[in-house]
């Protein structure tokens, strides 16, 4: 196997621009058919977001479901699919996400992904069709077998070296340091790091070249191929795959689109580089508001390629013992809702002022809680916590209302101490306690706040990614203003729109969407040079 810096060769069948878990995928399906393919990718270590994420895949009827004895059915998926995108997925592109995302994970395995399905109930297990097991995590991945490829990763953020059925089985207890260790000290990768290392793997065994970095500046269409300008090199296809990231990191594009303000946490290499180069190319855009969104948590130390980032902050606000409030001292949400949901409360616009109702908000939370939890992976006080030791002190300084923090804190710690949170219902369906502490009962995700000192911690809108882009047809075509596909162009991943229209049926929707589109492509892409 190589892993080449620059490429000897002008011309490919077929382009990939983007070596995520979309662009892989679809250079892997491509190569499969006998294309010639290449893959660029804009920055000097590969994977992007996906290898910087939780590597779940939200994938119905898939195999490893069935393997693990998780029960599923088409007819299932399908109401729950219309249930969760509140009738936004028509019933053609709910049937096609149902239809392909066996096949999807059936050729991941069949390339060496390795997963498993996890014991993960979907986002909403109260609407028809819900189901557990759909999430499918990475098996830890050893790079060593494939010298420099572990190297060419892109490093993960803060993530720790377990999969994510092993975080699941810590329940709240700390992770073995010694496995951590040695993992690091082999190179191991977890998460999605496993899946884009075996992905690459995958694409490198077929005979695709990978070029990295190289940034992708000009696309034309030419002579019925596309004209590829990278610097002063140019590549000639016959297809295109855009595969890169979203435009997360591209103040101007998410102040163009992005209805609220938004801190991102993905690879910073997300400026819109694929979503402005099939703009150029005549393309249409959909769903250009959404993101692929989450509570984040910032703490100064969170940095990633030397940009201030942050981290994820739905387990905190899960947690017995911790609330989350505006500046009035009001809860506005139940912190259990999946992160997704969860995090378009910050968007809501109070109609008396036409600001931002719930942002500022503050992750409130005691002693006791630090004690026990982490909080943005740290397990003690540290300088960027607003520390107090009363209540109206703390709102004091944090700029909270008094009365309206005593008056709520005081109010959840009488319900708590039952087990009930009448305001919001935190804890009280599945979803919410699978990330509670099970150690706490009569409900794992409710405890008083009350033992001195008290903490504060801003929470904010976050994104993992933005989740609207390029317009595409059923098979990844990108499509013209008039609706019409533009020859030999394709876009998978977070630079094409979401398939879910703004919906997050469970986790690992990121990647399901990317893989089930660029699958959709691979074969496509097939089935042209079949009947060319």
């Amino acid at each position: 196997m190589s892993l080449l810096t620059s490429s000897p060769l002008a011309r490919y069948d077929v382009v990939v621009i983007g070596s995520g878990a979309a662009g892989l995928t679809a250079a892997a399906a491509s190569a499969d058919a006998g294309l010639s393919t290449v893959v660029l990718e804009k920055a000097e270590q590969l994977g992007g977001t996906s290898a910087v994420g939780g590597g779940v895949i939200w994938a119905p009827g898939n195999h490893l479901m069935a393997e693990a004895g998780f029960e599923d059915s088409a007819e299932a998926a399908k109401a729950y699919l219309h249930a969760g995108s509140g009738g936004r997925m028509s019933a053609a592109e709910i049937d096609r996400y149902v239809t392909t995302a066996p096949e999807a994970v059936r050729f991941l395995s069949n390339v060496g992904v390795r997963m498993r399905a996890l014991a993960r109930p979907d986002y909403h297990p109260e609407w028809a069709g819900a189901a557990a097991g759909r999430g499918l995590d990475q098996e830890p991945f050893d790079p060593n077998p494939w010298p420099g490829l572990a190297e060419l990763l892109r490093p993960p953020t803060y993530f720790p070296l377990i999969t994510m059925a092993e975080r699941d089985a810590l329940a709240g207890a700390p992770i073995d340091a010694d496995l951590l260790e040695r993992r690091a000290a082999a190179g191991v990768r977890t998460m999605g790091g496993a899946l884009v290392g075996r992905l690459l793997v995958a694409a490198i065994e077929r005979g695709v070249h990978v070029v990295a970095p190289a940034r992708v500046t000009g696309l034309e269409r030419r002579d019925g191929g596309w004209d590829v300008t990278v610097g002063n090199t140019g590549f000639r296809a016959a297809s295109v795959v855009l595969a890169s990231g979203g435009f997360e990191w591209n103040p101007a594009l998410r102040k163009a689109f992005l209805p609220y303000p938004i801190t991102p946490i993905s690879a910073p290499s997300n400026t819109g580089d694929g979503l402005v180069l099939g703009l150029r190319a005549g393309a249409a855009v959909d769903e250009m508001t959404a993101v692929w969104g989450v509570p984040v948590l910032t703490p100064p130390t969170a940095r990633y390629d030397g940009m201030p980032s942050g981290r994820m902050g739905n387990v905190e606000m899960t947690l017995p013992g911790s609330i989350t409030v505006t500046t009035s001292g009001r809860r506005f949400v139940n912190e259990a809702t999946n992160y997704h949901d969860l995090n378009r409360a910050f968007g809501a616009i109070d109609p008396a002022t036409g600001h931002l109702a719930n942002s500022p908000a503050f992750l409130v939370f005691d002693q006791r809680y630090l004690d026990r939890y982490p909080v943005a992976g740290a397990s003690s006080a540290q300088s960027w916590m607003i520390r107090a030791d009363t209540l109206d002190e703390l709102a004091r300084t944090a700029g909270i209302d008094q009365d309206g923090l005593l008056t709520t804190v005081g109010a959840f710690n009488e319900n708590a101490r039952q087990g009930a949170d009448p305001a919001f219902g935190r804890g009280e369906s599945d979803q919410d306690r699978h990330l509670g502490d099970p150690a706490v009962r009569p409900n794992p995700c409710l405890a008083p706040v009350e033992r001195a000192p008290f903490y504060a911690v801003p929470v904010h809108a976050g994104a993992l990614g933005t989740a609207g882009g390029l317009a595409t047809d059923a098979d990844g075509r990108v499509l013209d203003h008039a609706g019409e596909p533009l020859p030999g162009l394709y876009a998978a991943g977070n630079c094409s729109a979401t398939l879910f229209r703004d919906a997050y049926p469970g986790g690992g929707a990121t990647l399901g969407s990317a893989v089930v589109r660029a699958h959709r492509v691979g074969r496509h892409l097939a089935r042209s040079r079949v009947a060319a």
